[in-house]
């Protein structure tokens, strides 16, 4: 039955061929527009599909981050020497701040993130001891702005002296002293202990600030970041030839590979204040690199899960990559301007052993009301 169809059909192709051969076309380009069309649905679903799944699981990267901190920064110690006037008690929330006749409330849609360079030259393992994890020689507050689509950055120096916890060997706690804040995080494994215990840290110096995730990162990845961006340009601030022939004060340079890792790592230890000028270069790394990562992302919105990927096993956070997925968007959309990079001001004096950086609270804290903080106009 099925052989007597196809030869009455190829019957009547050859009849319209030959008497017809304008209907013969007609029919194969309504054939092709149904195959064209059929394709088209196709595609259009696949691409529904793919971007239906990516916004899911975006969604699930903001759901993720936005749980994980419900709390306000505790700035009561200047709170509490302000008084209120009547009509300021009568509006009065909790989690406000009265600072200078300004009344602030925090923002409670800000993300923050600390970014960690740990001195390590290797992929990331557990260090055996509980006072090996490496310090972390870079510091920085990322912050993410929705009410003005910006991106902040708060430098620390890693000689900024504050409460740290102490552990033995075994991990046993022993106590919290004034120190360095770099060397929390050699105070566990290398790995999410001594994270967390530097987030800890930073926090406390911080009026106990939200932080929604962090990354360490051996400095050992800086080339594979670097040049995943395609590279950064700067003008060298000092000389540091002695460890890159590239690296000439005041030449423009377009850093690649080793030369990032240099300018951003080396510090001459037995030069004073060789931290707070690499701070600088790192403040300076840092624009660049935001920038370069920015347009390389605006680009193509995998980059940053291809960054995520390549720099893995290097780096210990707990920012999942369906947060990464969340949060490329925002990076590439978000503006960032060198006035949103943020130094904490104070002062850098020889202690006993180490210099010791000693910030400026009142500084600080205004610091805080600005980049966290917004004012409540009055009603």
């Amino acid at each position: 039955m099925k052989s007597k169809k196809k030869r009455d059909y190829q019957a009547d192709l050859e009849k319209d061929l030959l008497l017809n051969p304008e209907k013969l076309e007609k029919r194969k380009k309504a054939k092709r527009k149904r195959i064209l069309f059929a394709i088209s649905c196709g595609a259009v679903a696949v691409v529904t599909i793919a971007f239906t799944a990516f916004q899911a699981v975006r969604a699930a990267g903001r759901s993720s981050l936005y749980g994980r901190m419900q709390v306000v920064p505790e700035l009561m110690p200047v709170q509490a020497q302000e008084l209120l006037a009547g009509e300021e008690k009568q509006r009065w929330q909790e989690g406000w701040v009265k600072y200078q006749d300004g009344i602030y409330a925090y923002k409670e849609e800000i993300l923050t993130f600390l970014v960690m360079g740990i001195d390590k030259g290797s992929d990331v393992k557990e260090s055996s001891g509980g006072i090996n994890g490496g310090q972390a020689d870079a510091l920085f507050l990322a912050v993410l702005d929705p009410g003005e689509k910006a991106i902040k950055v708060i430098g620390i120096n890693r000689n900024t002296m504050a409460d740290i916890d102490f552990y033995n060997e075994e991990g046993a706690y022993l106590s919290t002293a004034s120190a360095q804040i770099a060397i929390q995080h050699g105070f566990g494994n290398g790995m999410e202990e001594s994270c967390e215990r530097q987030v800890k840290a930073v926090r406390r110096l911080f009026y106990n600030l939200p932080i929604h995730g962090y990354a360490a990162i051996n400095m050992s990845a800086i080339p594979t970041m670097n040049d995943a961006v395609g590279g950064v340009e700067v003008k060298v601030l000092e000389d540091l030839t002695r460890v890159d022939k590239n690296l000439i004060k005041d030449e423009d340079v377009h850093l690649s590979g080793k030369s990032a890792f240099w300018y951003v790592k080396y510090r001459d230890t037995n030069e004073f204040a060789s931290a707070d000028m690499r701070l600088e270069r790192q403040k300076q790394y840092l624009n660049g690199f935001i920038g370069a990562a920015k347009q390389a992302v605006k680009k193509d919105l995998g980059t940053a899960l291809e960054l995520y990927s390549a720099v893995s096993g290097q780096m210990v956070t707990d920012i999942s990559l369906d947060e990464v997925a969340y949060l490329a968007p925002i990076v590439a959309d978000y503006r960032f301007d060198p006035e949103g990079f943020y130094m904490m001001e104070g002062k850098t004096v020889m202690g006993e052993e180490y210099e010791e950086f000693y910030v400026d609270e009142k500084a600080l804290y205004e610091m805080i009301l600005d980049v966290f903080y917004e004012e409540m106009e009055d009603e």
